[in-house]
């Protein structure tokens, strides 16, 4: 789960895009677009871990004995929320290609871009149909073990529903800012209401769909019977050529719908098979997404 130095200096340089910049509370790494001078004072708040010292107003500090960071104008960070999927479907593959292992691993990095860009970091896991449990609203890099944490006690197993998930997700109160759902999007209610909820309540979206390389051309010939994770449905097949055509070809057209939909409701998509080493698809596939840069 940790990084290197090394991944870790690379994942620092890059900032998650949002097309409008929230309001935020304090300076990020980030500028609004907004006219206005970045050096006008605006106002003071309390202090909160994590926020920059240099900050500070000692002389407030010195009268009041009680720390407060000076805002300035048009300079604003923007709320992450990162969602992962804890269904039973994630909890496949071997090693590292393991769906579930492999979103932690995105999610950690994601966070860490996060952190490192002064913005405000939340992350969910749905699990059951509700959020099972989150970390954060967390700032600053000292945060990064604490999330690291809490990724690596999370476990997948639970048949969850995306939209039940989503929509419990976003009816609790949460400033707008970028959704960052990490799903490999396989439940038969599918996820575009729930998704939809999160939009209509002000927040962007990108979705990072992942699957594993035997979802994509599963290495199965001859009578089988096939049975559900989610469910434990029972089914007989007898698999050939012609059907294992048929069932890529299938998947294929899946994707392109979930890709067709994410463009029609302006929310950024990202495919990704476990195959792909994570620190490719982190350092490289987002940039080329657009959902950092």
């Amino acid at each position: 789960m940790l990084f290197d130095e090394s991944t870790l200096r690379k994942l620092n340089q890059l900032t998650l895009v949002a097309s409008r910049v929230r309001s935020g509370a304090i300076k990020g790494e980030r500028r609004s677009s907004r006219r206005g001078s970045s050096v006008e004072f605006a106002d003071y708040r309390n202090y909160t871990a994590g926020d920059d010292l240099r900050r500070l107003d000692w002389n407030i500090y010195a009268r009041l004995e009680k720390p407060f960071i000076k805002l300035l104008e048009e300079e604003e960070d923007l709320a992450v929320y990162v969602l992962i999927d804890g269904s039973r479907s994630m909890d496949w593959g071997e090693q590292d290609e393991n769906k579930f292992k492999y979103a932690l691993r995105l999610a950690a990095g994601i966070g860490a871009i996060a952190l490192s860009s002064g913005d405000l970091l939340s992350v969910g896991f749905l699990q059951g149909g509700r959020v099972a449990s989150e970390f954060g609203p967390s700032r600053g890099q000292y945060a990064l073990p604490r999330l690291f944490k809490f990724l690596e006690a999370l476990k997948a197993g639970e048949t969850t529903n995306l939209n039940t998930s989503l929509r419990d997700y976003s009816i609790r109160p949460r400033r707008a800012g970028l959704v960052i759902l990490i799903s490999d999007l396989l439940t038969a209610d599918g996820y575009e209401s729930g998704l939809r909820q999160l939009l209509g309540r002000g927040h962007e979206a990108a979705m990072i769909h992942v699957l594993a390389p035997d979802e994509i051309d599963p290495p199965l010939a001859g009578d089988l019977q096939l049975v559900d994770i989610e469910t434990n449905f029972e089914q007989d097949v007898s698999i050939d050529g012609g059907l294992r055509n048929l069932y890529r070809a299938r998947v294929q057209a899946w994707r392109q719908s979930i890709q067709t939909d994410c463009r029609k409701h302006n929310i950024r998509y990202l495919d990704l098979v476990t195959s792909l080493s994570w620190d490719q698809a982190l350092l490289l596939e987002m940039r080329r997404s657009g959902i950092a840069k």
